[in-house]
């Protein structure tokens, strides 16, 4: 397949990340760079020779940069087969120049319409009309033309050029793919932005939402199962997909699973915060006046299942807790916070036996998020919910039976009903001093959850509190929560025995609280 040599490029990004090295390695390998507004001007400034596209077409910007390069003497250049001798013709008649190389990415639509209270005037804005179709131009071309749409391709398309002078046509095409669904996405945000934005309707007609692909994994859930992640594009905030990782063994499937779901639980807590999960489900967590302190009540909980764990955190881990980290006896997979001191880093890669593998994931600032949806996948479907998130206030919630809690027991309620919403059904969480001591998940019975957490949690059953993710159908989880110590309890409400679980509580003088609100986890 003929490669022509890359004589000239035309650039025009928004996105200027490595943009002026790129560049200035194409000038040096004999390649001619046009380019418009804002890209001429950053290359210009780094000392990089460019020739104007105005100048060339004889046309000038317009309308604010609305139109710059929609010109028959850029498209022909772009879509001219070099081996027709009629198009080649056509160039030399005309004096149009021919373009091999194109690169562009696109006005940012999708973290436009991300921000809080943008208007769809600046919405308008950010829709890019040149960019796509000079994309579309160069992506059909692809025998002839190669097109670079991110950033992550400079390195590759400036080695094939530095040996060959061109790129293979297995690059070109590659190449190609990638820039179909590029403009593919970003049409799909343009359209639902405008058949959402103003509806009354709770979900959309149809759902588009575009991946790509971050990293294989060795393998899934199990080592017979292949698996990969994926980034969402156009998804704004700290991620696990957007953190650094400054220590440790590449990450497993069930990694990714157990750390997200610890930062999750961690990030939905206002003080200092320590969570423990394994399997999914927390089988630590305290909040406290600094981390460390946290972490030690975390830990506390069920110190035989935080063996092999994943920890979640929501403060910058200092030294103090990487100390407690370190101490002998523990064993750690994974670590998720905002941000590691140095020293802290110091002291989890030197101390512990595990300090080679403990993978240690640095997110940035992490903040509570504004709900979202999230999604289920059937055979054949999807489920979409909104995410079980929101922020609720106690002054909600219903005192229902004669003894009330003390102030001590409503901050234990409190970190509780934070806490259930993260474990799975059928779930109960016993705390107490602000910590989690024992939790009864995934159970088809209430009652054996309650049972399981009571057993974890052993004699400090005696004045801490039981939360349960949802009603209690029956009063028999009451009478086996006062046989252990429990001092109050926090649920829902919704039952139709609710007036016979109230009573079973009075006659325990045991104060209970409904919330109103159910949290299942599935």
């Amino acid at each position: 397949m003929h490669s022509p040599p890359i004589r000239r490029a035309l650039i025009s990004v928004s996105n200027k990340l490595g943009l002026a090295d790129f560049a200035r390695e194409l000038t040096e390998q004999g390649v001619e760079i046009f380019s418009t507004g804002g890209t001429r001007r950053h290359l210009t400034q780094e000392g990089i020779q460019v020739q104007d596209v105005a100048h060339y077409t004889g046309f000038p910007e317009m309308m604010d940069g609305r139109v710059k390069t929609l010109h028959p003497k850029i498209f022909a250049g772009i879509l001219c087969r070099h081996d027709r001798e009629d198009d080649m013709e056509a160039l030399a008649e005309n004096r149009i120049l021919t373009f091999e190389l194109v690169v562009v990415n696109l006005y940012p639509f999708e973290a436009t319409i991300s921000r809080e209270g943008v208007t769809v005037e600046e919405a308008v804005e950010q829709i890019d009309i040149g960019g796509p179709s000079l994309v579309r131009a160069a992506a059909k071309n692809h025998q002839f033309t190669s097109i670079v749409t991110r950033p992550e391709q400079y390195a590759a398309v400036l080695e094939e050029i530095r040996t060959s002078g061109s790129t293979t046509f297995e690059t070109r095409r590659h190449l190609a793919g990638e820039a179909f669904e590029r403009t593919a996405s970003y049409d799909r945000a343009i359209s639902d932005y405008f058949t959402q934005s103003g509806s009354d309707a709770t979900f959309p007609e149809s759902v588009h939402v575009d991946y790509q692909i971050k990293m294989n994994l060795r393998y899934g859930e199990n080592p017979h199962q292949r698996a990969a992640v994926y980034r969402q594009l156009g998804s704004c905030g700290p991620s696990l997909l957007t953190a650094q990782q400054l220590n440790g063994k590449e990450l497993s499937y069930n990694n990714l699973l157990d750390l997200d779901s610890a930062l999750r639980i961690a990030k939905s807590y206002t003080d200092p915060a320590a969570v423990v999960v394994k399997h999914n489900n927390p089988c630590g967590a305290a909040v406290a006046d600094d981390l460390a302190a946290a972490l030690r009540a975390a830990l506390d909980g069920d110190p035989v299942s935080a063996f092999g764990s994943v920890l979640g955190f929501n403060r910058t881990i200092d030294v103090a807790t990487a100390e407690v980290l370190a101490a002998p006896g523990l064993f750690i997979e994974a670590i998720v916070a905002p941000d590691f001191q140095a020293a802290a880093v110091g002291v989890l890669t030197t101390v512990p036996k595990w300090r080679d593998n403990v993978r240690l994931m640095q997110v940035g600032r992490i903040e509570e998020s504004a709900s979202s949806m999230e999604m289920r996948h059937l055979m054949g479907g999807m489920l979409i919910q909104d995410s079980d998130d929101s922020v609720e206030s106690p002054d909600d919630w219903q005192m229902v039976t004669s003894t009330q809690p003390d102030d001590d027991l409503w901050g234990d309620l409190e970190f509780g009903w934070t806490i259930v919403r993260h474990i799975k059904s059928n779930a109960i969480a016993v705390c107490g001093q602000r910590a989690l001591y024992g939790a009864g998940a995934g159970q088809m019975s209430r009652v054996d959850a309650v049972e399981i957490a009571i057993k974890k949690s052993g004699s400090r059953c005696q004045g801490a509190v039981l939360c349960s993710d949802a009603f209690f159908p029956f009063p028999d989880s009451i009478h086996r929560a006062a046989e252990a110590g429990i001092a109050a309890i926090i649920q829902p409400g919704g039952s139709r025995r609710d007036n016979e679980v109230i009573d079973a509580c009075n006659h325990f003088n045991l104060p209970m609280v409904f919330t109103g609100r159910r949290h299942f986890k599935h």
